[in-house]
């Protein structure tokens, strides 16, 4: 029975990369086709199997369909006001041009988290190219640290989509996940944005193209009132997770109702969209129709991620229902090898072999998962095995990841260009980001 459970996850993950490298079927369906093989090698019925499926499902759609929709809505609002340009132009106003990549990194940091990567590094391309300009100095200097940023946020700091799939397809409160993802963004940050931004600029000069005028975003939204709505529900979470922990000893029923009930990610999602839709919305000049489209719009990105993740949980529901993730666990265990260290390589050789670093999470976190039924994790470490998949699968973006692309493209650099910059960044943003959570996992 434990070789039949054994090649059911050996084969159901061969075929799930089979199907999206090879015949190129999207990462959803191979999702559920791979945990259906799984579900019939290891001796399930059709309607076990199907009963899986829609348990898997419905279960982790509840809360990560909610929380990914706000969110998107919320970063598509932030974006059309301008509200992103604006967090980036006070940066490098108050760090001024010599600590310009510091400004780079933390703006990244920043605006990841209501606005997803790519349309990040877009709408802030035109001033990287302004700073190289003014500077002279190579455009790598500057788009690293963004780059860095943009990344570790968008994959350690919820209510960025990967970290909410990850965190509820393991279970652990957002508060806790948003708290390791500070701690370990920030030397991640230091290193894999500012240390090796600094290097490869003096290896690779890059100028900016002289073809592409710096775009302006008039009537920008105040800095102050900017900030205050992104941080807002990120500190109502963070507040709701202390409160519940017992941190400031509030032992009055009315007030901890009132803190869980807001401090909740629904319901400080939706205050952060309802004073984006006011500030940056009507305040700016939009009509409602307008916001309607821009909200409309925003959900389209957003519901690929709500139904991979949909698919990721059928994934762990399928071996934890056969009691292929039981094996797991003592498989490694009497190997010796550490569930989190297990948590990064699965989630590394996914990205690597198929790119995506969503799917190699969802994948990853459906693996370790049942992992961890087990196995007595406190919040904190529990946000260590989050973070340890985020890291793994940001690991080595190469040929097969669109961002390998975008970056080569808007910065105008060679593919060998590419790998010895945002790959080799991406690597050691990985690395640092695991070794940081290591450390916190074993003193937590």
């Amino acid at each position: 029975m434990e070789v039949q459970l054994f090649l059911a996850v050996v084969i159901g993950i061969a075929i799930l990369l089979f199907l999206i490298l090879k015949l190129r079927i999207h990462a959803f369906v191979a999702l559920l086709i791979g945990s259906i093989v799984v579900g019939l090698i290891a001796g399930l019925d059709a309607n076990q199997i199907i009963s899986t499926i829609q348990k898997g499902m419905g279960g982790t759609l509840g809360f990560v369909a909610t929380v990914v929709g706000l969110g998107a809505i919320f970063g598509g609002i932030l974006e059309a006001s301008g509200g992103a340009k604006a967090i980036a132009d006070f940066m490098v106003s108050k760090f001024g041009l010599k600590k310009a990549p510091a400004a780079m990194v933390v703006s990244g940091f920043l605006i990841a988290i209501p606005v997803f990567f790519d349309v990040a590094f877009i709408i802030l391309v035109p001033m990287m190219y302004a700073l190289q300009r003014r500077t002279g100095k190579s455009l790598l200097l500057y788009a690293i640290p963004l780059l860095a940023g943009l990344a570790i946020t968008h994959a350690f700091i919820p209510p960025t989509p990967g970290p909410i799939a990850v965190a509820d397809i393991i279970d652990v409160d957002l508060g806790w996940v948003i708290l390791m993802g500070f701690i370990a963004g920030i030397p991640t940050a230091l290193i894999a944005g500012l240390w090796f931004g600094r290097h490869i600029s003096k290896k690779i000069f890059v100028a900016a193209p002289e073809e592409i005028e710096d775009g302006t975003t008039p009537n920008l939204p105040p800095i102050g009132q900017t900030l205050m709505i992104i941080g807002l529900p990120i500190i109502l979470i963070l507040l709701n997770t202390m409160v519940t922990a017992g941190t400031f000893g509030i032992t009055s029923t009315t007030i901890l109702q009132l803190i869980s009930l807001v401090g909740h990610p629904f319901s400080a999602l939706i205050i952060a969209n309802l004073l984006a839709w006011y500030f940056f919305g009507l305040k700016k000049g939009f009509t409602k129709d307008q916001l309607l489209k821009i909200s409309t719009k925003s959900l389209a990105p957003a519901g690929t991620i709500i139904l991979l993740t949909g698919a990721g949980g059928v994934f762990k529901q399928v071996l934890t229902d056969t009691g292929a993730g039981e094996l797991l666990a003592n498989s490694l265990s009497n190997a010796g090898i550490p569930v989190l260290a297990f948590a990064f390589i699965s989630a590394a050789i996914v990205r690597i072999v198929q790119g995506s670093s969503t799917v190699a999470m969802i994948t990853a976190a459906g693996l370790v998962s049942p992992l961890l039924a087990n196995a007595e994790l406190n919040p904190m470490q529990l946000a260590c095995m989050v973070i340890a998949i985020a890291s793994g699968a940001s690991i080595f973006s190469h040929v097969n990841d669109s961002g390998f692309w975008l970056v080569g493209q808007y910065l105008g650099i060679t593919e060998k260009q590419t790998f010895r910059s945002w790959t080799v960044m991406t690597t050691i943003l990985a690395f640092v980001g695991m070794l940081t959570v290591s450390l916190v996992y074993v003193f937590a």
